[in-house]
């Protein structure tokens, strides 16, 4: 049987990462042909050594330019990959125009976009790690998919257990889908304390180990925001059938509610090497390295509800699932540079919060946006947040 052929764009975060150890576990069933980086070249570096991929990308210029050298040493010892160091438009090259069966998009944020687009223009499986290409594109993304037979698979490992609780399942029987939220390292904090919250103990996840700013969204639970506005376009659901709740263990990864109240929920260790693996091997389960589940581990299993004074910017989500249009596009901007300010100490913790909220308010929605308008809105709320 031939080898599945993979092409991962952002293979040097958490999630690029965990994939690369999924395919050295399994490398009798996956090809690695393309990768692409922004700034840590010094882990694509590595990784093209152990890989041999036919191609690489390095989008960042500075990191380009500082890894001449140690690409130059890889050709020396006869690695025959092709370099791609002209920046941002070398992601789309690699997915217009490697020969591969399944594009893993775990680019963070709008840069993720086009080559995600592109991949689905091609009629290729997309396993998308990159919410945002859903929240900004929705409509779009799921409109080529449907022209091209492009499988559209979630990586993120709540929308990845709805796709499990779903499968053999009637979508037109589904009365709710409900995300499952950790509620992050401030789910306790007293409200009046999150002013004073610092950068360190933002960064202090209590059960997954992510990325700077995804981990900075879910102590915000902006991530469930985002989250929100990917399932309604993923699983075709209205507003009122999406629903969320506070799950600190991070056991239950979601559940899905029928019409007869019948609720199925897939479990599993917090690693997501788990969904990943099943979005490379759908519709096939293959075995895993990570250790199995135990009645002990599943004992203390809890779930609250949603404190919207706690968490505004879920409650903002759920208002912008229901409208719709460009407004998803700007609140995503306005929080990418919000959470970038946030990370360089600029602002504040609660001013992440305030900083999107004033944004989407500002911006005039428009309802069934060209490609173009969402583009051009992400350029605006990304001025209007830094100003």
């Amino acid at each position: 049987m031939a080898k599945t052929k993979v092409l991962l764009l952002g293979s040097s975060g958490s999630i690029g990462e965990s994939t690369l150890d999924v395919l050295r576990k399994h490398a009798d069933k996956f090809e690695l042909v393309g990768l692409a980086c922004g700034k840590r070249f010094e882990n694509i570096l590595k990784q093209v050594d152990e890989f041999r991929p036919k191609a690489a990308a390095i989008t960042d210029p500075a990191a380009a330019k500082a890894a001449k050298e140690g690409i130059a040493a890889l050709k020396k010892k006869g690695v025959k990959t092709e370099w791609l160091l002209s920046g941002q438009d070398d992601l789309v090259s690699l997915a217009k125009n490697l020969d591969y069966d399944v594009c893993l998009g775990a680019i963070t944020g709008a840069a993720g976009l086009a080559s995600n687009l592109e991949a689905a223009r091609r009629g290729k499986r997309l396993a998308l790690a990159n919410k945002e290409s859903l929240v900004m594109t929705g409509p779009i993304l799921t409109d080529i998919c449907k022209k091209t037979g492009a499988e559209l698979l979630p990586v993120d490992s709540e929308h990845s257990a709805i796709f499990q609780c779903l499968r053999g399942e009637n979508n037109k029987e589904i009365k709710r889908v409900i995300l499952t939220a950790s509620g992050g390292p401030f789910r306790q904090t007293p409200i009046e304390d999150l002013k004073n919250v610092t950068l360190e103990q933002a960064l202090k996840h209590p059960t997954w180990v992510m990325g700077r700013k995804i981990t900075i969204d879910s102590a915000t639970l902006f991530n469930k925001a985002l989250e929100v506005i990917e399932a309604r376009w993923l699983f075709d659901l209205r507003r009122e059938q999406i629903d969320a709740v506070i799950h600190p263990q991070s056991i239950i990864h979601s559940m899905v509610e029928f019409i007869d109240h019948s609720i199925i929920a897939q479990l599993g260790p917090t690693d997501m090497k788990i969904p990943i693996q099943y979005a490379l091997s759908y519709p096939h389960r293959i075995e895993s390295s990570i250790p199995a589940a135990t009645i002990q581990w599943m004992s203390n299993m809890t779930l609250e509800v949603v404190n919207f004074e706690r968490f505004p910017a879920l409650k903002l989500g759920f208002e912008v699932a229901a409208a719709g249009g460009t407004l998803s596009a700007a609140m995503n901007a306005a929080n990418e540079v919000a959470v970038e300010r946030f990370l360089n100490r600029e602002i504040k913790y609660l001013d992440i919060y305030a900083t999107v909220k004033r944004v989407v308010d500002a911006h005039t929605n428009i309802a069934k946006p060209t490609l173009e308008q969402v583009l051009e809105t992400d350029k605006w709320a990304r001025a209007a947040a830094k100003s």
